[in-house]
């Protein structure tokens, strides 16, 4: 799949700016609003939206599974 953007998740591929991402919170600031989302692939990412655009300025990885302690 190709970003219109250019920019994509570095651990799945998924363009930055295609849905499906999960918004976790939003908060205003003084130039727009800061948006703390989850990739579908688990990556924590918080994006700026702002006049220039929204954009993701910081991200994880994405979180490892969980093992259930009946497996151990």
């Amino acid at each position: 799949m190709t970003s219109p953007t250019g920019t994509v998740c570095p651990h799945c591929g998924w363009p930055d700016g295609a849905e499906p991402f999960q918004v976790l919170s939003r908060h205003g600031t003084a130039a727009g609003h800061t948006l703390w989302t989850r990739c579908g692939c688990g990556s924590l990412q918080m994006r700026v939206v702002d006049g220039r655009g929204t954009r993701v300025v910081s991200r994880s990885r994405p979180a490892e599974a969980q093992s259930s302690s009946a497996s151990r």
